[in-house]
This record gives structure tokens, C-alpha cells and sequence, in this order.
């Protein structure tokens, strides 16, 4: 057996942890990744660095999250095809980093991967990303019905399409796949549970008007300005009481869909000469909001919306069935591959690695997390930062009449997050140690940060050299911008 084993990653889009059996779903129906989960370790608090396809995927390619690597948006790339990678990095110790679905590329950047499907990964948005102003009132009704019209059952759809040609080609790959080509690295991109939300009927009927209610939105005045924006900018208010229902409903069935290819998947591993060496990493780039708190798709730091299902599965090492209930990052998976493979990650890359904590679940972790985000429909940055049993959340200054605004949630004591404790005298010590912790491991204030990603956004660029130089240029040029303190 190589000292080095085969690493399958796996990674969907827009899976919430918490519509999944092993995470205590009682209606799903997801046998293959519970399956996973009683031969792995399963994280119940892993989460994304940012709660949106591009930047999350972005975040893990190069290691970093996503205010330091500058993957802001949907519209963003890293800036240039050379930039210091984790398939670069596994290249270096003798892996063949494979790329077999997506990962919402530009069509000439690959990051060091060998692609194994490139007619399926140029989902890439070049232009300016934009965001809303906070006395914005339009309710963008058309963006809903475009979306909640795809609430419908069906045989395909452009997700189920795609999900099928990445499951047949992976499992070819491994049944091909022999132990004397050396290790690999690849990295499974499935598009399922994400939107449109199109399900065979016979997985729907099993759901029909059977999944819960979701939970319910603060009143609006009491909610952040961001939230508000977002459900504007979405059109989700207009959604009506039967819109939601279907949208769950077919949401869960798309979820018990896609847990059939996962099975094939795992299957074709299972059958190949290289199974026994091969650590097997579950994970999705973000959530799903599902009508929780008012909100759908992502875009959110609710864990709904950014905390992600993360088993990570090797019997030869790590005996099945365990859970670790610490705060940890996607990137935290990054610096455990590295280690899986016998390097170690720059010294700037963000992260630490999970290996000591699946070898022991008594080390002593750090038991935090960071998310970002600065993609559409926002009106400024919000910033996540988890420590424990407690979540503080940092809405960027927006301007003068609209200063920062601040969450603070107590997640053994409401995992729904619907106290929010920020004002509470009796927190303020916790509120104010959280957010200094969180500028600590930005090493920036989120303020700077959000005048940063504005200045680069409105730069933007197109899909050519010259333009992601000028890009790059723009993006140095706004390092240094003008600060903010707690707000109260």
C-alpha cells in the first residue's frame, strides 16, 4: 500500500447539512451518505468560507479566505492561471490532481488540475458585480418567478444532466484507475441539490407536502439591513405559502436524488483496486436557505445557509462512526490534505489541519470558524465568526445613517438563531472578546475589507489578460482604506 493514499473529494452545490440523515434529518432519505458517515468522521459544525459557488470554490483552490485571495463574487477569478494552488501543491509531491465536474472555472483557468470534462466547467460570470442600496424598496418580483417557476417535477434538468455525466465519468476513472499510476487527487463537482429545483416525480411523492415548516423570519424591522436587501433583491417576499412547500418538497427530493448518485459513486469505489487507499472528504461549497428565516438559495452566514455537511471517510485509519462537534473551515480540510499527502501548506494560507483532530477526538482544537460575504444582493460585507457554542455576526458600515450592525447568537441554546443577543447587557463581554477574535484571525478590520471589495468589484474585468492586469492593478491599489470600529 502507497504511504500516500488516493484522496476523493467530493464536494455538491447548495447541500444543506441539515436536510441529510446522518445530521438528524428524520424524512430524508440519504442511506449512501449515512452510510459514509458510520464508516467516517462526521463534522457537525464544519462551514464554508464564503456562502456563495465562486467564491467558496475559490477560497479552497487557493487555500485562503476569500477577503485575502480576492473572490468576492460570482464575477471574480484568481489573478492568473499559475496562482498558488492545492492542486499545484499535491502536483509538487507526486499527485495527479484530476478536476471531474464543476468547480465554475473561466474556460482557461484550471489551477493546475487536469480536467476530465471541459465542456462541463466554463460556468464562469465575467462583468462588474454590483450590490443594493439600503433604502431600496423594489421587491424584484421577476427574480423570484424566474426561479420559483422550476419548482416542478421532471427526469431532467441541467442539474440532473450534468450530475449523471460527472458520476459516470468518475466511476469509470476509478474502475480504470490502477494503484502503479501513483496517487490522486480528485475532486467530484456535482451541481445537485442547487437550484432549479426540478425532481423526478416519484422521488417527489414521497416528500409531497410532508417536509417542515421552515422557520420562521424576525419581524422586519428587526432584522439586518443585508437580510432585508437580500430578500428584496431576490423577490423571495412575494413567495406564497404553496411556492414554499413546493420549494422544500422538491429541495428534499432533489437532496434523496442526488444521494443515489453518491451511491453509485462510493459503489464504483468500493469495486476498484484502489479502495482501501483512497480517504474519502464529503462536502458541499454552502447551504441552502430553503424559505428559512425568509430567505432562499444562500447568500446568508444563518447556518442554513453556510454551514456545510463535512464526513471525511478512510477505515484504514480512522475507525467509522465518530463525530466531532468543534467549529471548523473547509480550509481546515485543505491543510488536512496537504498533511494526508505528505506536505504542508504555505505559511499563508489560512486554516489549520483537521488530521490531529480525526486522529484524536480530545485534542484540543481551536473550535472556530470565519465565513465572508461580499456577493450580490448585499448592501455590505458580512463576516461570521464561530467560537464554541457562540456566533457573532459583523455587518460591514454601509454609510453615516447606516452604521454597523451586529448578531450574536447562542447556538447550544438556540440553533435556530432566532435570539439574537447582540444588545443584551448580559453578552457584551462575549460580544466584544468575539469580535476582537474575529479581527484577529482577518488581521483586518471588516470595514476596510468592505470598502476594498466595493473598489475592486466596480473595477471588475472581462475574460482577457490585459483586462484581469488592469484588474489586479485596481485591486493593489485599494489595500489601504479607511477603518471602523465595534458598533454598538
Amino acid at each position: 500500500m502507497s504511504k500516500q493514499p488516493n484522496i476523493l473529494f467530493i464536494m455538491s452545490d447548495e447541500h444543506d447539512a441539515a436536510v441529510t440523515g446522518c445530521y438528524g434529518d428524520p424524512l430524508v432519505r440519504t442511506p449512501h451518505l449515512d452510510s459514509l458517515a458510520e464508516n467516517g468522521v462526521t463534522f457537525d459544525a464544519c462551514y464554508t468560507p464564503s456562502p456563495l459557488c465562486v467564491p467558496c470554490r475559490l477560497s479552497v483552490t487557493a487555500g485562503k479566505y476569500v477577503s485575502r485571495c480576492g473572490a468576492w463574487q460570482n464575477t471574480n477569478r484568481l489573478p492568473s492561471d499559475d496562482y498558488p494552488s492545492l492542486p499545484r501543491l499535491l502536483r509538487s509531491v507526486g499527485y495527479t490532481p484530476y478536476l471531474c465536474g464543476k468547480q465554475h472555472y473561466a474556460s482557461n483557468r484550471r489551477y493546475g488540475y487536469v480536467d476530465l470534462i471541459p465542456a462541463l466547467n466554463n460556468s464562469y460570470k465575467s462583468g462588474k458585480g454590483g450590490y443594493r442600496q439600503p433604502d431600496d424598496e423594489n421587491n424584484s418580483d421577476g427574480a423570484w418567478d424566474g426561479r420559483a417557476k422550476d419548482f416542478h417535477t421532471g427526469e431532467e434538468s441541467s442539474i440532473m444532466n450534468h450530475d449523471r455525466i460527472v458520476t459516470t465519468t468518475a466511476c469509470q476513472f476509478l474502475k480504470d484507475y490502477s494503484a502503479e499510476q501513483g496517487p490522486f487527487f480528485m475532486h467530484v463537482g456535482y451541481l445537485a441539490p442547487h437550484f432549479p429545483l426540478i425532481a423526478p416525480d416519484e422521488i417527489y411523492q414521497y416528500y409531497k407536502g410532508k417536509t417542515p415548516a421552515p422557520i420562521p423570519a424576525s419581524p422586519w424591522d428587526k432584522q439586518p439591513v443585508n437580510y432585508r436587501q437580500q430578500q428584496l433583491g431576490f423577490g423571495s417576499r412575494k413567495a406564497t405559502q404553496k411556492e414554499i412547500q413546493d420549494g422544500r418538497d422538491l429541495y428534499w427530493a432533489l437532496t434523496d436524488w442526488f444521494d443515489r448518485e453518491i451511491g453509485k459513486l462510493l459503489g464504483a469505489l468500493g469495486d476498484s483496486e484502489v479502495a482501501d487507499n483512497t480517504v474519502v472528504i464529503y462536502t458541499s461549497d454552502h447551504g441552502e436557505n430553503k424559505g428559512d428565516h425568509g430567505m432562499w438559495w444562500k447568500n446568508c452566514v444563518y447556518d442554513h445557509g453556510s454551514r456545510v455537511p463535512m464526513i471525511v471517510s478512510w477505515p484504514a485509519r480512522w475507525k467509522g462512526g465518530q463525530r466531532r462537534t468543534e467549529a471548523c473551515s473547509i480550509l481546515d480540510i485543505v491543510q488536512g490534505i496537504a498533511e494526508l499527502a505528505g506536505t504542508e501548506c504555505p505559511e499563508d494560507w489560512d486554516g489549520d489541519s483537521i488530521i490531529p483532530l480525526l486522529d484524536d477526538e480530545k485534542h484540543e482544537w481551536k473550535d472556530q470558524a470565519l465565513v465572508e460575504y461580499y456577493g450580490h444582493n448585499r448592501c455590505s460585507g458580512i463576516t461570521m465568526f464561530r467560537q464554541g457554542k457562540w456566533k457573532y455576526v459583523y455587518h460591514a458600515t454601509i454609510n453615516e445613517k447606516y452604521p454597523a450592525e451586529n448578531e450574536l447568537f447562542n447556538m447550544e441554546e438556540d440553533p435556530q438563531e432566532t435570539k439574537n443577543l447582540a444588545d443584551d447587557p448580559r453578552c457584551q463581554e462575549i460580544r466584544e472578546r468575539l469580535h476582537q477574535a474575529m479581527l484577529d484571525e482577518l488581521g483586518e478590520h471588516p470595514d476596510d475589507i468592505n470598502v476594498r471589495a466595493n473598489a475592486e468589484l466596480a473595477a471588475g474585468y472581462d475574460d482577457d489578460e490585459e483586462s484581469a492586469s488592469e484588474f489586479t492593478a485596481a485591486k493593489n491599489a485599494h489595500r489601504t482604506c479607511s477603518g471602523g470600529g465595534l458598533s454598538s
